[in-house]
């Protein structure tokens, strides 16, 4: 039923193992530059459960980036055997080292998440994500050969060699970003296939924030069930939390992690079920621990205990970014809104794109969304009255009315990895 006994582990057992494993943490880190000097006074021993933690001081991005290229090292260099970085193209990157033992729990964690959605041995993965810097590719990859299945490394684009390969060698698990994915399930259509004659059965997704709607949207037009999943570089990568058959939150591995969701303002912990910053601290990884590092992304622990009978927590999707939000004419409004509302009607097609621009002394927003091939008619009166509608849709749920334009499918420049959702032209003067 699970790949690790640990999974089912008794809550209090759990909880004196992240203790356990946070001590041990702070001894390493120390061996760092950076937390020789933060945690200077700290007395490890009184952590006695993983609620302690509040004692400690919070990481951030400025910090990481701050101690580019090394200072995050608890180990010399030539211990580490990997090295993956932000994929930033201005501005200092962070870099994320990783010993051989890291890389290896890296794909136990991996591994375990795999199986968690039904992935087995017999099961044959093209990985359609990108290599190189980036930690999805490789995280996935490794996984999947630590789990035993045939891996395809295809990688990114492609479209036609990528469905000969699911076609010829009966590929059953894919790992797609949830942009791709319906762009893909289009292009497959074109090409002349039906999507449910397709030997897939797991889409596995992530590395950018969608809605549960967009979710459904790739089940439906690929006949396939999608899983999500959560990580990030300063984490290890892919596999630091993940849904299981039941797709009711992603469970977040906390032998390997503590996580924490606080106030964004004040730092302090929000009430149970309460959308907040996830917070982040690793307990197994020995060449590079990060301790209370504020990732910046915004969920809810989902109270009770998954059907499945897993114990660690389960947080629910990523509702966006704490600093991805956008203030317009007094209103707080992130972009997952705007998704939510628009993959909710059955006319919108796989794109869409939010631009803001300064006209006059006002600020406005413009939302393109693109439209499926068969609601997009010569008949002006048809597209005005569904332009109204998606127009009053997003004013009910974003308190304001945006501009929209209604383009063909497949008319909106695809990005080369994550989506580009958010184009903000306004004049900063």
């Amino acid at each position: 039923m699970y790949f690790d006994s640990v999974e089912a582990m008794d809550r209090a057992d759990l909880e004196a193992l992240q203790a356990r494993r946070l001590r041990d943490t702070l001894a390493i880190a120390r061996q760092s530059p950076f937390y020789k000097e933060r945690l200077a006074g700290f007395d490890a021993e009184s952590i006695r459960t993983p609620a302690d933690i509040t004692s400690l001081p919070f990481t951030t991005k400025d910090d990481l980036r701050s101690q580019y290229p090394c200072g995050m090292l608890a180990r010399p260099l030539e211990d580490f055997v990997r090295l993956h970085a932000s994929s930033g193209t201005t501005g200092t990157p962070t870099a994320v080292f990783y010993t051989q033992k890291d890389l290896e729990t890296w794909a136990d964690l991996m591994a375990r998440s795999m199986y968690a959605c039904g992935c087995r041995r017999s099961d044959v993965l093209q990985n359609m994500s990108g290599y190189g810097l980036f930690t999805g590719g490789l995280g996935i990859h490794y996984g999947s050969e630590r789990l035993g299945m045939l891996t395809i490394p295809a990688g990114a684009g492609n479209t036609r060699r990528q469905i000969k390969l699911i076609r010829d060698f009966n590929v059953t698990v894919m790992h797609i970003i949830p942009s791709f994915a319906l762009y893909f399930a289009q292009k497959v259509r074109e090409e002349g296939f039906d999507t449910a004659d397709m030997p897939w059965r797991i889409a596995l997704i992530g590395a950018e924030p969608h809605t549960e709607e967009a979710r459904r949207k790739i089940e439906e037009m690929m006949h396939i069930k999608a899983y999500n999943s959560y990580g990030l570089s300063e984490m290890n990568g892919p596999g630091v939390a993940f849904e299981c058959l039941h797709q009711t939150g992603m469970h977040l591995w906390e032998d390997a992690y503590i996580a924490e969701i606080i106030n964004p303002e004040t730092g302090e912990h929000v009430a149970e079920g309460e959308i907040g910053e996830l917070v982040m601290t690793t307990l197994t990884r020995k060449g590079m621990p990060i301790i209370r590092y504020r990732t910046r992304d915004l969920t809810r622990f989902i109270p009770g205990q998954c059907a499945c009978g897993r114990t660690h927590r389960r947080i629910d999707r990523i509702a966006g970014r704490a600093d991805d939000m956008i203030i317009l004419k007094g209103v707080n409004i992130y972009p997952m809104q705007i998704e939510q509302c628009l993959m909710a009607m059955p006319e919108v097609g796989q794109n869409y794109l939010i631009e803001l621009v300064t006209e006059g002394v006002s600020d406005q927003m413009k939302v393109k969304v693109e439209i499926k091939n068969e609601y997009f008619v010569e008949d002006m009166r048809s597209l005005q009255g569904l332009q109204k509608r998606i127009a009053k849709n997003l004013c009910n749920e974003i308190l304001l009315t945006p501009r929209v334009e209604l383009v063909q499918h497949d008319t909106i420049p695809k990005a080369e990895g994550k989506a580009v959702r958010v184009i903000d032209n306004r004049n900063k003067d």
